[in-house]
């Protein structure tokens, strides 16, 4: 007697790891794809000729040398916020707070540099504004962090509502400090003296912060696969009683990797305040610690392909305000052409790591066991 089975006319089933090459190649044919159908909507609701669309966008981040190095700088700041949530995600502790534990790094910043504008080195406050970021962006960290291991809460929501607490404080000190009186805002700190802020190289106030996140990079890369509290992370991510059984302290590495995630983050903080924007405001951060979140997952938590993929993003949106103000468009229509290549991305990972089978086939199963058939 046999059982036949109808499989669905349509299947999906997990796909054997691709080649980087042919993953690669499905993630540019969804570019592609992504541009296409973006070239259609926009000829279709402007009447704008798309070609002159993008190559408007590519004029707003390499038209001019200054343009090149604003596009990377912006790229360094998303990139380092990437890099300090990945080792929290790849331990499946959601991290959203990376946008509050950034704005803790620049209140740090900011307090050394206001409170000893006149009586401090610039290499000694350089390096406190350093230490005291790094330490606000860790203990911002480490208080969700203590609350999971100890209570076990909920660290999506505890670490969302510490990003409003964090705003709250830096608001608190930009009235404090507000320049004129009743401004609202600081302004640029130091900016007769510069006084803290991180030195030129090459003539160029960018460098520096780029070459230091580059350094992160290696490092975060260099911790995860090789380390053996790298090798912790990955064991809790994947099962914490599994890391219990084999004697991992399970509260201690997620203590550990969110002082981490909090002190790179910190790190940010002192880049944004010594390095760029000089000044302390609750937007200085930008959102790009939720734009992070999607940097680092998009990447896999590689952080060598978060360089392309914050890359990518930072590109988007520099090239979406542009066309904006070229083309005098409405600065929504911009982020819609943004948000569909990002979908199509988005939607690409799916079939790398699936396939698609259509088309039915039997199967006969055997009701009689094999081992009650006759032997010769």
């Amino acid at each position: 007697m046999a059982k036949t089975n109808k499989t669905p006319l349509i299947r999906i089933a997990k796909r054997a790891q691709l080649p980087w090459y042919k993953a690669w190649a499905i993630r540019l044919g969804a570019v592609l794809l992504a541009l296409i159908l973006c070239g259609l909507i926009t000829t279709i609701t402007t009447g704008l000729n798309p070609l002159k669309v993008y190559a408007t966008m590519i004029d707003g981040n390499f038209g001019t040398k200054r343009r090149i190095w604003v596009l990377l700088q912006n790229m360094a700041v998303l990139l380092c916020m990437s890099l300090a949530v990945t080792p929290a995600f790849k331990m499946r502790f959601w991290n959203i707070g990376a946008e509050g534990q950034t704005l803790m790094g620049v209140l740090g910043s900011s307090i050394i540099m206001i409170t000893f504008k006149d009586s401090m080195s610039s290499g000694l406050m350089i390096f406190l504004s350093l230490v005291t970021s790094i330490l606000f962006g860790a203990i911002w960290g480490a208080i969700p962090a203590l609350c999971k291991a100890k209570w076990n809460t909920n660290e999506t929501l505890f670490t969302l509502m510490m990003n409003y607490v964090a705003m709250q404080l830096v608001n608190y000190f930009v009235i404090l400090w507000e320049n004129p009186a009743g401004s609202g805002k600081v302004g640029i700190i130091n900016q007769s003296s510069r006084n803290g802020w991180l030195p030129e190289i090459a003539g160029n106030e960018f460098l520096l912060n780029i070459l230091i996140v580059l350094v992160v990079t290696v490092v975060i890369y260099v911790y995860l696969t090789y380390t053996k509290h790298g090798y912790e992370i990955s064991v809790v991510g994947e099962s914490e009683r599994t890391a219990r059984y084999v004697g991992i302290k399970v509260g201690k590495v997620i203590v550990r990797t969110m002082v981490l995630s909090g002190a790179i983050c910190g790190l940010t903080g002192f880049l944004l305040v010594t390095g760029t924007a000089h000044t302390i405001s609750s937007a200085l951060a930008g959102g790009r610690g939720f734009t992070a979140v999607m940097v680092s997952w998009l990447a896999k938590f590689n952080p060598f392909t978060m360089i392309l993929t914050s890359g990518l993003l930072v590109f988007l949106d520099r090239g979406a305000g542009e066309i904006a103000s070229v083309f005098g468009l409405n600065v929504a229509f911009s982020d819609i052409l943004a948000g569909i290549i990002i979908f199509f991305i988005i939607g690409s990972e799916f079939f790398i790591d699936y396939e698609i089978h259509v088309g039915r086939h039997k199967e006969q199963n055997s009701v009689q066991d094999k081992a009650e058939a006759p032997k010769s």
